[in-house]
């Protein structure tokens, strides 16, 4: 399939709501699949795209193809949906592919590593660069297939008992984060924890962890992560633009017509869409909220960024000897992120800085 095929399905939805669906689609016979999500249903944010899709493709089929959407750890755990979907427990997933970097760490170049894209730059690697082909073709040794299902936009670095104002105080700090960044972070003396979103808080309160990461303040503050650690970090420097993906059991999408087939791509455009537009509309009344509550914001101090970026292209490198598929992948990224920076560097970060520097 071709990687742009992603956006090129999107005219199917307006031609099926203007009541003009062609005859062949009311003739598909019925399908009933699950979606396993990696994510709480208290989070409209990212377990609300997969309703999104679900819902999309409903009104697509004219009720014909349905999806049940399930919260992590309802049919399955929040970190075990990759079995699931290779192993045809259910059709598919909802979930961040970094989640999986035991398996290979491959699975972090489609959601993020530390220093790498942003949520714009991310797409487009996607859908107009090689991302979404090499990605897939990684994913193919797992039975899977994927289509992009949002991005969070750049994320905040973390809640914490208290700032961080060096790099020494990053050192035995208990925090909990996922993907390669675990493996930068335990390069400053981090000790790191991977937890799925429901388990944060109370891990957080009990005092199992010291710090903990998850999204940005619309997220967080519904997680209630401020009431046990008031200092707010940012920027996550590990998470530029970490998009999620619906992963499809190859052998469950092929057995779906072709009408059948671009619902899915239409509908997962439109979720992909509609997640990075909930988090830039609802994050700043989230984070004036927090701050007025008592929130303390911080900045990362530059010689833990400096530090973390010397670890990441140290481990990158090494990853690249050892890791075929790692290589193959992170080679084009990386070349990519490069003409991206140049680019944002102009026109993107210069609009911005003066904008951001006025008083509005």
């Amino acid at each position: 399939m071709e990687r742009r095929s992603f956006v090129h399905g999107a005219g199917l939805a307006g031609v099926l709501a203007a009541g003009m669906a062609p005859a062949v689609v009311h003739a598909q016979a019925n399908v009933r699949w699950r979606l396993a999500s990696s994510f709480p249903k208290s989070l409209d944010t990212i377990f609300g795209a997969a309703e999104l899709f679900a819902k999309k493709v409903g009104e697509m089929s004219g009720g014909k193809f349905q999806i049940s959407v399930h919260a992590g750890g309802e049919l399955m755990p929040a970190f075990g949906v990759v079995d699931g979907v290779q192993n045809a427990t259910v059709e598919m997933a909802h979930t961040a592919p970094y989640y999986f970097v035991g398996k290979n760490e491959t699975f972090a170049l489609g959601t993020a590593i530390p220093f790498g894209l942003n949520a714009r730059q991310m797409t487009a690697w996607m859908l107009e660069g090689n991302g979404l082909s090499l990605m897939r073709e990684f994913y193919a040794g797992y039975s899977i297939i994927n289509f992009p299902g949002g991005n969070t936009g750049a994320q905040m670095g973390g809640w914490y008992r208290k700032p961080i104002t060096k790099l020494a105080d990053l050192k035995g700090l208990r925090f909990r984060t996922v993907g390669v960044t675990g493996k930068v972070l335990e390069q400053l003396g981090v000790v790191v924890q991977a937890l799925p979103g429901a388990d944060i808080y109370p891990a957080l309160e009990k005092g199992t962890i010291d710090a903990a990461e998850w999204v940005g303040p619309y997220d967080d503050q519904k997680l209630g992560f401020n009431k046990v650690a008031p200092n707010y970090a940012y920027p996550a420097f590990w998470e530029g633009g970490p998009q999620l993906d619906f992963f499809i059991n190859q052998k469950a999408f092929d057995g779906l017509s072709a009408d059948y087939k671009a619902m899915v791509e239409t509908a997962s455009a439109m979720a992909h869409t509609e997640m990075l537009a909930k988090y830039d509309a609802k994050n700043p009344v989230a984070l004036r909220q927090l701050v007025a509550g008592g929130t303390k914001l911080f900045r990362y101090p530059k010689d833990a960024m400096d530090a973390a970026f010397k670890a990441a292209n140290a481990i990158y490198e090494d990853l690249r000897t050892k890791n075929p598929a790692w290589k193959k992948v992170y080679d084009d990224f990386v070349k990519f992120r490069a003409e991206q920076n140049l680019w944002f560097r102009f026109a993107e970060a210069g609009f911005d800085s003066y904008m951001q520097s006025q008083k509005l």
